[in-house]
Order: C-alpha cells, then sequence, then structure tokens
C-alpha cells in the first residue's frame, strides 16, 4: 500500500477541517473528464511509503484536524480499514472520497468504526453509468447500495456532482436527484478542462454547465435534500 500523493494543507477539502490529501493511485471508473487522470490510470505521481507518511502526521498533531483519503478510488486498496483506523488512533478525522463502486468496502468500514465523513461522487443517472462508459462492467445496483449504505451510516456525509454535459442534463439530474433524496449535503461543482482522462473526446463531445445552469440544477436539487452547495470553482 504505497500512497500516490499527498497534498499537505487544505482548508476545503474536508468541510470545516484543516486537513491534509492522501490520494491512491487506480480508479475501476473511466470518467472522460475525470481531472485526476494520471491517478485514474493507475499511475503514481508523487509516492511516499507509509513509514514516511506516519512520520508527517505525527509532525502535524496540533495543526491538522483530520485526513481525506482520496484517489482515483481509495476502496480498492485492500489494507483501507487498518490505514483508516490506524489515522484515527493518532487523534485525526477520516473524511473517504469515493466513487460508490464497492458497497461492502463502504460497509466494513463503517462497521468498523473507522470514518468520520464521506463525500461520494454522483456521475450521473445511476442507470445510465455502463451505457455511457462511466463504469464499465460495472452494475448500477452498486451505486445505489452505497448510497443507501451512507443515509443509514448516521455519519457526516455529502454528495456530490460535477456539473458536466452529457452526463448532467435535465434530462439525467431529475433521477440523480430521487436517488439521493433526503441527504443532509448535496454539492454541485463546475467542469474544468485540465489534465483530463480522455483530452479528445471532452473536446468533442463535452461542456461545462454554465453558472446560470448550475443555479436552475441548484433551485431543482433543494427540495430534495436538506443543502445545496454551489462551487464557483473546483474544490
Amino acid at each position: 500500500m504505497n500512497i500516490a500523493g499527498l497534498q499537505k494543507h487544505s482548508l476545503i477539502d474536508y468541510p470545516g477541517k484543516v486537513a491534509c490529501v492522501v490520494f491512491f493511485a487506480g480508479c475501476n471508473f473511466r470518467c472522460p473528464y475525470c481531472h485526476n487522470a494520471d491517478l485514474a490510470r493507475g499511475m503514481v505521481v508523487d509516492p511516499m511509503d507509509l513509514e514516511a507518511f506516519w512520520r508527517f502526521l505525527e509532525k502535524r498533531r496540533g495543526f491538522l484536524d483530520g485526513v481525506v483519503v482520496s484517489g482515483g478510488e481509495p476502496t480498492l486498496q485492500k489494507e483501507l480499514p487498518d490505514f483508516c483506523r490506524k489515522i484515527l488512533e493518532m487523534g485525526f478525522s477520516v473524511k473517504l472520497d469515493t466513487n460508490g463502486s464497492r458497497p461492502d468496502v463502504l460497509t466494513k468500514l463503517l462497521s468498523d468504526g473507522v470514518l468520520d465523513f464521506i463525500a461520494m461522487d454522483i456521475k450521473t443517472d445511476p442507470e445510465r453509468y455502463v451505457s455511457m462508459g462511466l463504469f464499465p462492467n460495472g452494475d448500477p445496483a452498486c451505486i445505489y447500495e452505497s448510497i443507501e449504505c451512507i443515509q443509514r451510516s448516521g455519519i457526516a456525509g455529502e454528495f456530490r456532482t460535477t456539473c458536466v454535459a452529457p452526463f448532467v442534463t435535465e434530462e439525467t439530474f431529475p433521477a440523480m436527484l430521487t436517488c439521493i433524496a433526503g441527504a443532509d449535503r448535496y454539492v454541485l461543482q463546475p467542469f474544468v478542462n485540465r489534465n483530463v482522462l480522455d483530452p479528445e473526446w471532452v473536446e468533442r463531445h463535452a461542456r461545462g454547465l454554465s453558472s446560470e445552469e448550475m443555479a436552475r440544477l441548484a433551485e431543482m436539487a433543494s427540495g430534495y435534500v436538506g443543502e445545496v452547495i454551489v462551487l464557483s470553482r473546483f474544490g
């Protein structure tokens, strides 16, 4: 289990906390607009062994509040429960960023009590994940199961969507809202065409939604979730 990258300080990745962000390489999704393209391909961008990371955390006691575990898709890491548990034992909160494709891992992490916050991406209508090429050979049932797992967990969390067509449109958005109905917090973030996984596809087919379009989506979402946050930049 090698860390593929580390952001040593962040004020925006963990709501209400000062955190570092740990990145793991590898992802089972193929979102063409993904902004962590190297990590999605499984490339280790800035390697760090675990002992070096634990030394880093030890020195940040009293400065950092939490650790964001991100990727890639971190739930692909077999040692993730133990990794999160040690972070907690050192006195830091743990936030997990996930695409929701592995509800069995989420269930394990939650039953072990090693998570304090979960952020899950909602890419489009889950029924379209496979047909639109986001989740090759996947099963949308996994997405629904992860949503339910988070909703009933009782811990803090949010769902979030990168507002990029053709994945997020007036046609797909109602189904997206229905599947997260009752969520405490929903974050809409803009698409940034930078370091994407498939630049050619994005150039031909993708379009970031305008601020006006995102505002309309937020208005639609207000009847389904507790709090809607519209970011002016990707965070």
